[in-house]
């Protein structure tokens, strides 16, 4: 198998690196991404995505993780001389706009500019010749990332509002979501995360507890409306269990794994 996998970053570089663990083929594009073991990358201009065509071969998998302004037209066009075989488009919750509570049947209604923009990607993808899978993924944590992490490190702001109430979900398990879709034959759009919403003081208390730091003192007023997002549509479809179901084992695996990158350093 070949892969492509178009913007390098925080997700998509877990994706890369398993897939090449298992011997296929993976290109990666990243402007700051200079080295990627297992990969070979590439220093695309997304802008300019001519040159492009001389890495790439007919028939990839292609995983696009490039938020907007993306350039996907431009993309495409690269692309599609080429004719890949697959297209997993990695989107955003964000596309659901007001909608409180989300499952694979909602629609989108984008209230933002960039939000809008996802869902014009989405379109463009979906409209290809190839099979499209759409992931709108909840907010993403993980080692070095999220509401944990701030806490640890005295940069946590406490909402004055008691919070929103959100969905989220561990890097890890989205990556496990991306293969399988890479891998698949799935198609269509679906929201994808945790099990257990939460607003992020909840988050803030347990890293506070398990760091032994003192709880930033939150409002006494009830959490504000957000989004519950419900990911088990796609979790029952490709029979896929989630490492982390909640921040309460997601929370101490991410500072387990800081502490191993703190002594690796």
């Amino acid at each position: 198998m070949e892969y492509l996998v178009l913007g390098c970053g925080y997700t998509a570089r877990r994706v890369a690196q398993r897939l090449a663990a298992t011997g296929a083929r993976v290109v990666c594009t990243n402007r700051r991404l200079s080295t990627l073991r297992g990969c070979e990358c590439v220093d695309l201009d997304a802008s300019d995505p001519i040159s492009l065509s001389r890495h790439i071969s007919a028939g990839m998998t292609v995983l696009h993780s490039i938020p907007p302004p993306d350039y996907t037209v431009k993309l495409l066009e690269a692309l599609r001389p080429v004719r890949p075989a697959r297209m997993v488009y990695i989107s955003t919750t964000g596309v659901y706009g007001p909608a409180e509570i989300v499952d694979e049947r909602t629609p989108v209604a984008p209230n933002t500019p960039k939000d809008s923009l996802r869902v014009q990607t989405e379109s463009l993808l979906a409209a290809g010749d190839w099979s499209t899978l759409i992931l709108r993924p909840a907010a993403i944590y993980g080692p070095e990332r999220g509401v944990h992490y701030s806490v640890k490190h005295g940069t946590f702001q406490v909402p004055a509002d008691g919070g929103r109430i959100i969905s989220r979900i561990h890097v890890d398990d989205l990556a496990d979501h991306l293969i399988a879709g890479l891998c698949g034959t799935i198609t269509g759009a679906f929201p994808v995360a945790d099990t257990e919403p939460c607003p992020s003081m909840d988050v803030v208390v347990l890293t506070a507890q398990l760091l032994n730091l003192p709880v930033p003192v939150a409002p006494s007023i009830p959490p504000a409306a957000g989004r519950r997002v419900d990911g088990s549509a796609y979790r029952k479809t490709l029979g896929l269990v989630l490492r982390y179901p909640s921040y309460r084992q997601g929370v101490p695996a991410c500072l387990a794994a800081e502490a191993c990158y703190t002594i690796a350093q």
